[in-house]
């Protein structure tokens, strides 16, 4: 029977089964609370404080097998050995991502972490370090627990590739905070850009004015991402 994922690797294919159907069992919690969230970003009543939003704490609001799958093929298509990702969750997409690392890097060549994580809330955080022991992955990825503003100051350049996936309204900040590092051709992916069309606006228009080193376009798969290639003028 031939694999839902883009891998082989059956103990790695097993954790992630298992998340995504905590993650669909969690999708009954996510519906309600999308009204009371919009209507607090519409009012300006979001917390100043960098961290996920209340309402989405506990949950798992996470990717599909889809978009991990278009993770996992873009890391592994572009060679990507060192990759960076704000919003970690419970570690779905770090564990897509890490396996692509792990791939492209060989085995055996465990040892350091090359994907680097980020998580505001220390009981996800802490899940998604077990997950990522259960893959088989500790050798190759890691999560920052606290503000992702301060904690991916630390990450070393060059970045190969950028997920962003945490509190929308930060992924334009988290991304010039980053863009010093990236290396010329790195991708930028960047999540949930239809369901969150206001607080990402002056993301999108940013990597897709064509003049801050971007090219990028909107791909219309499940909530829409997008999708930035880093191609610096001065390179």
């Amino acid at each position: 029977m031939k694999s839902q994922f883009p891998f082989e690797h059956p103990e790695i294919a097993a954790v992630l089964t298992r998340l995504h159907e905590a993650s669909r069992r969690d999708t009954w919690r996510i519906i309600p609370r999308l009204p009371i969230y919009l209507w607090a970003s519409l009012r300006n009543r979001l917390t100043s404080t960098p961290g996920q939003h209340p309402l989405f704490r506990e949950i798992y609001s996470a990717i599909t097998e889809e978009r991990g799958a278009l993770l996992y093929l873009t890391a592994r298509a572009i060679q990507a050995r060192h990759v960076v990702e704000f919003g970690s969750s419970f570690g779905i997409s770090t564990i897509y991502l890490a396996t692509a690392v792990g791939d492209n890097i060989g085995a055996g060549s465990q040892g350091s972490a090359r994907v680097i994580g980020s998580e505001m809330e220390a009981s996800k955080c802490a899940a998604a370090t077990k997950n990522l022991a259960d893959a088989g992955l500790s050798g190759i990825a890691r999560i920052l627990k606290g503000d992702a503003l301060k904690t991916l100051a630390t990450v070393d350049g060059p970045i190969d590739l950028v997920f962003l996936d945490g509190r929308k309204d930060l992924y334009l900040a988290v991304l010039k905070l980053l863009q010093p590092k990236l290396r010329p051709g790195a991708v930028v992916l960047a999540d949930n850009i239809r369901s969150f069309e206001k607080e990402t606006s002056s993301y999108v228009d940013y990597v897709q004015s064509g003049k801050n080193g971007f090219v990028s376009s909107t791909l219309k798969i499940s909530d829409w991402m997008e999708f930035s290639v880093f191609e610096p003028t001065d390179r």
